[in-house]
Order: C-alpha cells, then structure tokens, then sequence
C-alpha cells in the first residue's frame, strides 16, 4: 500500500517525522534509483526500493527507552562541535535510536529514546497535548501573582504560551524549586517563563512525560519502557494512529 514517504520513513525507525521530511529535502532519499525532495511523493515499501544515504530502508523491532539525561550532552545524533551526545549513552542497542523532542545543553532529566518515528511524532503533536513536568531551582522567591502569570500564559519572542500548572515545592536561602507543567515544546521555554518574570532558572530537571516519572533512574543510565509504560505518557484520549502499539 502507498504511503507518504515520511511516514514510511517514521516506521523504519530513520527518524521522526519532521526529521524525514528534512532528510527528504536534503536529497538523502531515493525510490528505485531516483533522488526523491518532493514531500508529497507517494511510495509502496513492498513494492518500491527505498534507501537513506544508499542503504535500503530495513523495518527494526521497535524499541521505547527512558533516558535520564546529563547535563552536557546534547540532544542531537551528531554534533559538528564535538560535544557528547545522548546516543553515546545508548551504545547497548543495535537499533538507531533517536530522542523525542529536545533538552537542552544544560537541563537534565527524562528523555525518550526510540526508532519508532510514528510513536514520537504522536508524542510531539500539540493535538494531543501530552504534559511534561519540570523541576526547576530559581533565583528568589516568586510571588503568587508572578506564578500566576506564568500559570495564565505569558508573551515569550512575540508568541503568548499556554496555560501552566505551577506550584512551590520548597524554599531554601535565596532560591526556590518550582514543579511545572506544560504540554508545550518552545526551545528553552521554561527558563524563558521564568526570565520574564525576573526569576532566572538556576538548574532544570524533566521529570515525567503524561505520569510516565523518571523516579530513582540514575543520571546518565536508562530503562527500557513497557507498553504500560507507552500508555502513561497520554492522558484520556490515545492516538488512533499508535492503539495497535498500545493495545
């Protein structure tokens, strides 16, 4: 059966599929010999010879893993200023196992690693609004009336952010750590929340995906996710397209 190429592409595991839609512009694919660079180019896996920088497309047991990050690696597979990448923790799969999302540089926590492009893109989808809770040290003791602009949404680069779940969970000498949840995926978003409202974030941890927590692993190790695991990530409404996965 013909699909859209980035979505056969999701399914072999090369890459989410935002991230097949740029290998496609780049030219790094081709059909039966031909370079394909047109996003709504249809093909039939069974039929048609697909490959990713001229290796044909292989369909890899799908692997789920739950990555507790360290600070200083990178959130990429390849990075041209040498810094370590997530993928480096990961050396154990034969499969090429691509993150969920992004953290940056310098926050640690939960990240998704998987080669099920279809699963992380679901994950990734405003659609389906799946929550993402942070513990973050901040500079000073904010107010209830700032928390409550963060918890209302407020105007980040020109874009006003969703609504926030806020709370306080200790105070200690001049600095706070606040627990927040958001379903929103901005770049460096929660720092930038709390910069807009003179609380610079100190040091920053994901803690859950949905209810999927990451708990007592380890920083820098990993665990590999059940399909219970997979159904904790997503609130009352599981994607149409992933319930075969789920069932």
């Amino acid at each position: 059966m013909e699909e859209r190429l980035q979505k056969i592409l999701a399914k072999a595991g090369i890459a989410s599929r935002r991230g097949s839609e740029q290998l496609i512009r780049d030219g790094r694919i081709t059909v039966n010999g031909r370079p394909i660079t047109e996003l709504g180019f249809k093909a039939d896996p069974a039929k048609d010879t697909i490959t990713f920088d001229g290796k044909p497309l292989t369909f890899e047991h799908k692997v789920y893993v739950l990555l507790n990050k360290p600070a200083g690696y990178v959130t990429t597979l390849a990075d041209p200023q040498g810094r370590p990448i997530v993928s480096d923790l990961l050396q154990d799969f034969p499969e090429r196992l691509f993150p969920v999302g992004r953290l940056d540089l310098d926050t640690e926590g939960a990240l998704l690693m998987t080669n099920d492009g279809e699963l992380g893109n679901t994950i990734l989808h405003p659609r389906y609004e799946v929550k993402k809770t942070y513990e973050a040290w901040v500079a000073g003791f904010p107010s209830a009336k700032e928390l409550g602009r963060l918890e209302r949404g407020i105007e980040i680069d020109g874009v006003r952010t969703r609504p926030a779940q806020i709370r306080v969970l200790k105070r200690d000498k001049n600095q706070s750590l606040v627990e927040v949840i958001i379903h929103e995926g901005k770049k460096r978003q929660v720092r930038k929340m709390f910069q807009a409202i003179d609380h610079r974030v100190i040091h920053l941890k994901r803690t859950a995906y949905g209810k999927l927590r990451l708990g007592s692993l380890a920083r820098g190790k990993y665990r590999i996710l059940t399909i219970n695991d997979l159904k904790k990530i997503f609130s009352q409404k599981i994607p149409f397209t992933i319930k075969n996965i789920l069932a």
